[in-house]
């Protein structure tokens, strides 16, 4: 059987979601420099009196390109603040200590010695429902949140290859990744849609033919601006739900190179596939985060475009092909 070294397949994941991320970042600029030309061409009256050429580089469309992403930039920085005590609320999870649950907080302190981190804080959320994540943005504050159903039917093994997944998240900074990626996205879609409404739904249309006196440039480049900004949204969310799968198979590598075991987590895996279940605190806002998604169990026979999660058998063969010695 072929086997992969999972320090490459962790390498090659980390450069493909670098990649994805740069691609949100510049389906963020294209919406704000078409958004600034647009204005610019509704405010400049010599272009419409004199029918100059709209291509053009616009100083405009370049402060609407940077004002964009500086804004996308300050919500990222104020989700950091704040973003892991958001995120354990809406999941309904806990603290608990170690007289609760001893093996479970021995095992997160195993692999956190062995990824070299300090200890995350150690969550419980109250349901039979078989799941778990992790939060924080960066090594020195992070939480690993498990639920009661995989506490009860895990064996020790098993838990192990689900916390190094987890711990995994932690240490390849995929909190920081989703949170950006989660803003990014939102910021777009909002900007999308703002544009959408004020140059179609408030009478771009009616403005088009009032335009033709100033060339047909400039039409074109009204149709640009509408086609971008309904299509942005859709282009950004499918980075961001590649980004998440991306994310899932660097973790699974990680637990591998931290248990030296892959048989636990496949073992795990396998029976996620089967009890995964909705249970509150499981949203959409919050299924990305979560070792398998709560809400929907991805077959690879399924569209994988707005998969949160790479299929589970996908998965569980990446493992058995990685060489953990």
């Amino acid at each position: 059987m072929h086997r992969t070294d999972f320090v490459a397949a962790a390498a090659a994941n980390r450069r493909n979601t670098n990649r994805l991320v740069l691609l949100l970042l510049l389906i963020g600029a294209i919406l704000g420099y078409l958004l600034g030309w647009s204005l610019e061409l509704y405010t400049t009256a010599a272009m419409r009196q004199h029918g100059v050429t709209v291509w053009y580089l616009s100083p405009w469309g370049v402060r609407g390109a940077l004002l964009l992403t500086g804004f996308g930039v300050l919500w990222i920085v104020l989700a950091f603040l704040v973003g892991d005590r958001i995120v354990l609320g809406l999941v309904g999870a806990r603290e608990v200590g170690r007289e609760e649950l001893p093996q479970l907080h021995n095992v997160v302190e195993e692999m956190a010695i062995a990824a070299g981190v300090p200890k995350p804080r150690v969550y419980l959320i109250d349901t039979p429902a078989l799941n778990a994540l992790a939060t924080g943005l960066d090594t020195r504050r992070s939480a690993i949140g498990v639920t009661r159903g995989l506490l009860d039917k895990l064996d020790r093994d098993e838990l192990q290859g689900v916390i190094g997944h987890e711990m995994g998240h932690i240490v390849n900074l995929d909190m920081r990744y989703a949170t950006a990626v989660g803003i990014l996205v939102g910021l777009i879609a909002l900007v999308a849609d703002f544009a959408f409404r004020a140059l179609y739904l408030r009478g771009a249309g009616r403005r088009f033919g009032r335009e033709r006196s100033g060339g047909s440039g400039t039409v074109i480049a009204l149709l640009m601006v509408l086609i971008f900004a309904a299509l942005a949204p859709v282009f950004a969310k499918l980075v961001q739900m590649a980004v998440s799968r991306q994310r899932e198979f660097l973790a699974d590598a990680t637990s591998v190179r931290l248990t030296r075991n892959p048989h636990g987590l496949i073992s795990a895996l396998e029976k996620l596939a089967v009890s995964a279940e909705p249970f509150r605190g499981a949203n959409r806002a919050t299924q990305h985060m979560f070792i398998v998604n709560p809400l929907r169990n991805f077959s690879e026979q399924a569209s994988r475009l707005f998969a949160t999660h790479p299929p589970i058998p996908a998965r569980v063969r990446r493992l058995m092909n990685l060489n953990g010695d």
